[in-house]
């Protein structure tokens, strides 16, 4: 008999961290945990609180639904909890956990063994010139070749003028720049924008404008000089007909993965191949989760053979994070076994 419960955690940021919709001082996150026998499983549900579509008042309610009904198994439990991504990629990652030889193992490759690793974007959080230079020269130094930064909240041409201070030093084969709207640009002024930031031979931008504007985002997706990738726009689009609907009116440059987001591995699994049907790249990037989320959102997206850098290295951003194998060293994810899971609640 599987017994499972659940517990609220709220992690806690090194610094408050920067983004065109405020400031994040915290993160709230939810773990479910099951036992059978002498075996227990962890999982997380990544809910991201003014993002997730399942940001309810009825939230914990659902929990408490999940792990009562816990017998039912995941294969019903999935289809009910179609409006609540977080807490499907909370499910997947803990029966995945439950039947692993290890809690935190969930896919077994050469990633999880120590002999490879993943490459990763640096992320330059919103501030103060001073304190964005400062992070960029600290991502550099780190050994990343691929440089994700912030925008929208503070003036944009310093924004254009930290960025072309990074490409009066390294060129985009050294460096590898990309840049995340979160939504700031308002239409008219959009495409302008997009124009200005072209010209520094940046990779890509995500999400320039806000989401649910589709003929908008069309329109600028086919006159862009700058490839775009959705990032919150595919939230809250559940069935496999309205992503192919979406990346079919939209045709996006690239979309941008989060599992907590977009209904765990298996909502993942659905936009990666309805992408590839229309030639649209994609890449991963983990939601703030805790090093538990970030653990499996890691292993999964090793098993897809992506080359891009992936949007992985959120571990080191809270103070109250849990000890984990991972490692972010020149510019990649790496797996230490050395250096086991250390959770409790």
């Amino acid at each position: 008999m599987i017994k499972a419960s659940y517990k609220p955690y709220i992690l806690n940021f090194k610094s408050p961290s920067g983004t065109s919709r405020g400031i994040l001082k915290t993160k709230e996150t939810w773990f479910i945990t099951l036992k059978q026998d002498n075996k227990k499983g962890v999982g997380e549900c990544g809910l991201f609180r003014g993002l997730s579509v399942d940001d309810t008042e009825n939230y914990k309610q659902k929990l408490k639904w999940v792990c009562d009904n816990i017998s039912l198994g995941l294969d019903k439990l999935l289809p009910e909890l179609s409006e609540f991504p977080s807490i499907q990629f909370g499910l997947e990652t803990v029966f995945k956990s439950l039947k692993s030889t290890t809690p935190f193992e969930l896919f077994p490759s050469k990633f999880t063994q120590g002999e490879d690793t993943i490459p990763i974007n640096g992320l330059i959080w919103m501030g103060s010139e001073t304190f964005m230079k400062k992070q960029i020269k600290e991502k550099i130094e780190e050994g990343f070749t691929c440089i994700k930064m912030k925008i929208g909240a503070i003036d944009f041409q310093t924004e254009i003028n930290l960025l072309k201070s990074i490409r009066k030093e390294f060129s985009s084969k050294d460096i590898e720049l990309r840049v995340d709207a979160n939504g700031a640009f308002s239409t008219n002024e959009a495409l302008e924008k997009l124009k200005s930031l072209s010209e520094l031979d940046l990779h890509s931008i995500e999400q320039p404008i806000k989401q649910g504007q589709i003929q908008e985002m069309a329109l600028l997706c086919e006159k862009t000089p700058l490839p775009i990738a959705l990032d919150e726009e595919l939230i809250g689009i559940f069935s496999v007909t309205k992503k192919q609907e979406l990346l079919q009116i939209i045709k996006p440059q690239y979309i941008i993965l989060k599992p907590s987001l977009v209904g765990g591995f298996n909502g993942c699994d659905e936009w990666i191949q309805v992408a590839k049907e229309k030639n649209i790249g994609w890449w991963i990037t983990s939601a703030l989760e805790s090093n538990i989320g970030l653990n499996a959102i890691a292993q999964y997206t090793y098993t897809k053979n992506n080359k891009l850098p992936q949007g992985l290295g959120t571990g080191s951003l809270f103070t109250n994070n849990f000890e984990s194998s991972l490692l972010v060293k020149n510019g990649t994810l790496q797996y230490n076994n050395l250096k086991p899971f250390k959770f409790s609640l």
